[in-house]
């Protein structure tokens, strides 16, 4: 892609009411731009992330035998009422009526969509197990968003649901949709842990949250180098009280405890996998013909924040100049940058010859042909963070080399072309 071609208008300063670093950025960037309090428009280089990061999830979650949906995200009020969740939920559903007065929500969630789906569709034990998946945006009427994309209203979500005839069979799909989380977490690039948590408003019987290791985490960690790992939520309150007295000090030291020495360190919840059990197929009704008999079957259910991914990668991957994107979500391989190219034609030939060899190689390239200074197109590149610049320039075609700066500690080394595509191994 040239420059040229694409739209990418920078910013050098962003929004005052900005706080999170990924809030920053990403509006510095030209990634996201601001409709409303809560909700954002995602723009060309933001989506391109965006896609990425989604085809990560679709092409694991494919991989583990889960089937695709679309529900929709406008819901009767009604299934919320069979659960009871309409008052559970509280302000956080956004209402509204249709011109024949019946009662709508705008979907935080679709557990009661997918069971209704389910009670139509699923009539015998052979038709199980099943996970369906979906992404697709959510609503939720946060009483204060901020933050970004990290706590907006309208966000976009990897929602997946397990049915199963058993507890047994239940486990047994937790335990491969962890898996699989795990699996998409790696591909990503997260530095990440896997901690014990709240089930709160989606309920069940056991849940386990994903958290990207960052100081700028609303939710604080606890674990051991053995096999304890916890939301602070879940702990006795005498040892909670001592962390957070820690915290309010910004103390994050380790802490011993009857667990054993535990770290302490800040989170942002990127995934959180519930074993449900019957608590929606009961109310709902939801059972299958089995042994003569109609069994209710036991659910689990499996979120990701798909555009809150994008803001915690910034939050675990920048530094003073911009984003440092792992390289599986960058926008792009690596930018492309010639020094001065409308007053020498060699950089200019070099420069599109360069560009063709990658293009034609496969190599997801952003050529920055723009008439601008250098330091304007090195200041970009840092912002937009691709994990290599190339950089053309008469001095380098002279020596017959070509610069790369390594995006994440700005190291420098020189390549022949032949060695270019090595980058891209």
């Amino acid at each position: 892609m040239k420059a040229s071609s694409f739209h990418y208008k920078t910013q050098k300063e962003a929004p005052k009411d900005a706080e999170l670093i990924s809030h920053k950025l990403m509006i510095r960037s030209n990634m996201i731009k601001p409709l409303a309090s809560g909700i954002y428009s995602w723009m060309p280089l933001g989506l391109k992330i965006l896609n990425k990061v989604e085809s990560i999830i679709r092409r694991n979650m494919n991989e583990y035998g889960c089937l695709e949906v679309l529900m929709p995200m406008v819901q009767p009020k009604s299934l919320w009422d069979e659960t009871k969740r309409s008052e559970q939920m509280g302000p956080e559903l956004l209402g509204f009526l249709d011109r024949n007065e019946r009662e709508f929500y705008l979907g935080p969630t679709h557990e009661e969509v997918i069971t209704d789906i389910c009670r139509q569709e699923l009539q015998s034990h052979k038709d199980l197990p099943k996970t369906f998946y979906q992404i697709q945006t959510k609503f939720r009427d946060e009483i204060r968003p901020r933050f970004g994309v990290m706590r907006g209203r309208e966000f976009l979500m990897k929602d997946a649901y397990s049915f199963d005839l058993d507890e047994e069979g239940m486990g047994k799909s937790y335990q491969a949709m962890k898996e699989c989380y795990q699996k998409i977490f790696d591909e990503i690039g997260f530095d990440y842990k896997i901690v014990k948590a709240d089930s709160g408003a989606i309920g069940g019987n056991m849940s386990e949250e994903f958290h990207v290791l960052a100081d700028s985490g609303e939710d604080t960690l606890v674990f051991n180098d053995k096999d304890f790992s916890s939301n602070i939520e879940l702990l006795e309150n005498s040892l909670k009280k001592v962390i957070e007295k820690k915290i309010d000090n910004n103390d994050l030291s380790d802490i011993e405890s009857e667990y054993g020495k535990l770290s302490i360190k800040k989170g942002i919840e990127v995934g959180h996998i519930f074993e449900l059990g019957n608590k929606y197929s009961k109310s709902m009704g939801l059972s299958v013909q089995h042994d003569n008999s109609q069994k209710i079957l036991e659910m689990g259910c499996y979120g990701i924040g798909v555009s809150r991914i994008v803001a915690a990668a910034i939050e675990q991957n920048h530094d003073s100049e911009g984003i440092v994107f792992p390289k599986n979500i960058s926008a792009f391989d690596c930018s492309l940058i010639s020094i001065n190219e409308k007053k020498s034609e060699i950089v200019k030939n070099k420069a599109k010859e360069i560009y063709s060899y990658l293009i034609n190689n496969n190599v997801d390239v952003f050529y920055d042909d723009r008439d601008v200074s250098p330091g304007n197109k090195f200041s970009d590149s840092n912002l937009m963070g691709n994990p290599y610049q190339i950089v053309i320039s008469e001095k380098n075609i002279e020596k017959g080399f070509i610069e790369i700066i390594d995006r994440r500690d700005q190291a420098k080394s020189e390549i022949t072309e032949k060695d270019l595509l090595g980058l891209f191994d």
